[in-house]
């Protein structure tokens, strides 16, 4: 099929359809004798290619971006991730996370794999990422997605594009919107395990008793004081690892729950988001 005839035309087609370099454009061209579909099949193939070439590779660079709706009731946060910061900074791969994020948002699948599922630029969104891998070159995958509903949302993105942030609010008012975004802030700065001390697993706090008694045991406490000492470090524990509880960042004289009630005394957050790179 060598002798196919090609215009720079054609495989700049090609190039702007699906953002392969021109060389790859070209000799896919050629393996489909001229056909742009084909054309554009024999690219998907070779990320198919490259998927499994890489599967075993660290992906954990990439975008992450948190979106809410007009009313603000609803909101989304993914992470599209790759192998490298150069790729992550790349317009292109910041423009298609957006776009997936439009997806994610304007559907509102309940799944991960109900997003991969929806159609985007004429396929799959799973096939168009396994197209990415062989116009890229690298590990390319949806690692996360989440979505919040609720009277309010508030999103928050930072240090660009590396984390985002959602934070549900029990109540709705433009008052809000700033306490919500220093939560959110909160969120990420501080990193908080779970909502409240209601919210932690079981086995976490399992966990954190025993170590607390492990603890106190290699510091020669005496054996009645053990379960007291373990169930002081675990009360600290939840101060340190549950939003509600913790200390706010911006004034650590009160807690985020207290900070939320001088603002209006029946507000709360029901539920948060984090999404984070690595």
């Amino acid at each position: 099929m060598s002798d196919v005839k090609l215009s720079a035309a054609d495989v700049k087609k090609l190039r702007d359809a699906t953002g392969a370099g021109m060389m790859d454009c070209k000799k896919a061209l050629v393996e489909a004798a001229g056909d742009f579909d084909k054309a554009i099949e024999v690219l998907r193939k070779k990320g198919q290619k490259l998927s499994a070439k890489r599967a075993d590779r660290e992906a954990n660079e990439g975008v992450v971006i948190a979106q809410v709706n007009d009313d603000q009731t609803k909101g989304i946060v993914i992470k599209l991730s790759c192998e490298t910061d150069f790729v992550a900074k790349n317009e292109d791969f910041v423009n298609m996370t957006k776009s997936i994020a439009d997806l994610a948002l304007n559907n509102f699948p309940d799944t991960k794999d109900g997003l991969l599922d929806l159609q985007y630029e004429g396929m799959a969104l799973r096939d168009k990422i396994t197209e990415q891998i062989g116009v890229i070159g690298e590990k390319v995958e949806l690692a996360s997605y989440e979505k919040v509903e609720a009277p309010m949302v508030v999103k928050y993105i930072h240090m660009g594009n590396k984390a985002g942030v959602l934070v549900a609010l029990n109540k709705a008012s433009d008052d809000f919107v700033n306490p919500g975004k220093d939560v959110a802030m909160q969120v990420a700065a501080m990193k908080p395990v779970a909502l409240n001390q209601e919210s932690i697993p079981q086995d976490i706090i399992d966990r954190e008793l025993r170590i607390g008694k492990e603890i106190a045991l290699k510091e020669g406490k005496p054996e009645a004081m053990i379960e007291r000492i373990a169930t002081g470090k675990l009360n600290k524990f939840f101060k340190e690892n549950t939003l509600l509880a913790q200390a706010f960042v911006k004034d650590n004289k009160q807690t985020v729950e207290g900070f939320l009630q001088s603002v209006d005394k029946e507000l709360t957050v029901t539920e948060f988001k984090h999404v984070k790179l690595g």
